[in-house]
């Protein structure tokens, strides 16, 4: 179920990205990785005070 549930999210998210112009994509993609980027070290300096 999972698994059906992502393919679905995937196509949602590809068919959005094909209506964008492609400075919108790569500002959201930024926007993305860099949200991820910030969440990554934030857990790792937490898992860092944790031991």
């Amino acid at each position: 179920m999972f698994f059906i549930a992502v393919i679905a999210l995937m196509g949602v998210l590809l068919g959005a990205a094909a209506h964008l112009s492609l400075d919108g994509f790569l500002l959201a993609a930024a926007l993305i990785a860099g949200w991820l980027l910030l969440f990554g070290a934030r857990e790792g300096v937490a898992r860092l005070r944790r031991h």
